[in-house]
């Protein structure tokens, strides 16, 4: 798991090698300001940092499937015996961890 400050880094870094960058404006093609590079670089460093610490929310969220789907495991687990819905989030929950 990276730091706040190894992703900020990184993004820094990212924003680096991707210049030029250009914005429209008014229909004008205009390169970045340095104001420009420095909001980009903080708002690249924040989107890394959140979807590290919260990525797993949405990748959970898709994996689990829908709730209809999930109550039918139930239901067959309940009339089979098995525990086929346990096992799939159980599995859901170590493919995606929580971070510490």
């Amino acid at each position: 798991m990276a730091t706040q400050e190894e992703l900020q880094a990184l993004a820094d870094q990212e924003i680096e090698d991707a210049k030029p960058l250009y914005k429209q404006v008014n229909n004008e093609r205009l390169e970045f300001s340095d104001d420009d590079y420095a909001q980009a670089k903080i708002d690249l460093g924040n989107s890394k940092w959140n979807s590290q610490q919260f990525g797993y929310i949405q990748a959970r969220q898709e994996a689990y499937g829908s709730i209809g789907d999930q109550l039918d495991m139930q239901y067959k687990d309940a009339v089979n015996g098995t525990t086929t819905w346990k096992d799939h989030i159980a599995k859901v929950k170590s493919d995606n961890p929580k971070p510490e």
